[in-house]
């Protein structure tokens, strides 16, 4: 599984529905916050990013540094700098700028590697997006509070997110029999993603900041870009 940072800080819901056993006990602190799978910048110079290793996650929201940032820009960017098929969209520009920006602005789906990660804290159990998971999907969570079934997010592992009555449950690796899992009230879930949502605007607006003094001449299209690749 990728290594996780911790950057910043997230939502997180306190929950005290326990038993009278555990009422002696810490309330459960449950977080949620959107991560980024990022690469490692080595060499990367087209604008200033921060060192980070590859197959990690950062997580996105209104607190992070310039730096943090330009490398998150960066890997949206990555992960969709591909070669544009004959007819299809227009040819790479020459300059090495416009050449790795160009499938940002010119593919017509966007993807974002990674997803929410959610944090039991009482537990120490982690919920991680998957290998080809994207936070342009984010929005998919809504199926589950909404109880219209389960949802996974991705594989290897293959964590799932279901509904059972008024509680979600979350299965790290749903192709483990012993997976490790978290439950919690969808009324709770619910919060949850307002703040998962409240972060990633607040990553837009630095980003939409960093842009203007970062890549004056492409700071409208990449907004809108990184936009529609966060499902904003």
């Amino acid at each position: 599984m990728a290594r996780t940072r911790t950057i910043g800080f997230s939502k997180t819901v306190r929950t005290t529905t326990r038993s009278p056993e555990e009422m002696r006990d810490t309330p459960r602190v449950i977080t949620m916050q959107p991560v980024l799978e990022v690469r490692a910048t080595d060499g990367f110079a087209l604008w200033p990013v921060a060192e980070t290793e590859s197959f990690g996650y950062m997580p996105l929201n209104g607190e992070l540094t310039p730096l943090e940032v330009g490398t998150a820009v960066m890997n949206i960017a990555a992960c969709n700098d591909i070669d544009p098929e004959d007819g299809v969209r227009p040819p790479r520009p020459a300059d090495p700028l416009g050449s790795f920006l160009h499938g940002l602005l010119t593919l017509d789906t966007l993807f974002a590697a990674g997803g929410f990660q959610v944090t039991d804290s009482s537990t120490g159990v982690e919920f991680m997006p998957g290998c080809c998971n994207g936070l342009e999907d984010w929005r998919e969570w809504h199926q589950v509070v909404e109880g219209s079934g389960q949802v996974g997010f991705g594989h290897d592992p293959d964590p799932l997110a279901e509904r059972h009555g008024d509680a979600v449950r979350l299965t790290v690796d749903a192709e483990r029999t012993d997976s490790p899992t978290i439950e919690l009230p969808a009324a709770d879930l619910r919060h949850l993603l307002a703040g998962a949502e409240h972060d990633l605007t607040g990553f837009l607006a630095l980003a939409t900041d960093w842009a203007e003094s970062n890549l004056p001449r492409h700071d409208g299209p990449v907004i809108a870009a990184l936009a529609r690749a966060l499902d904003l």
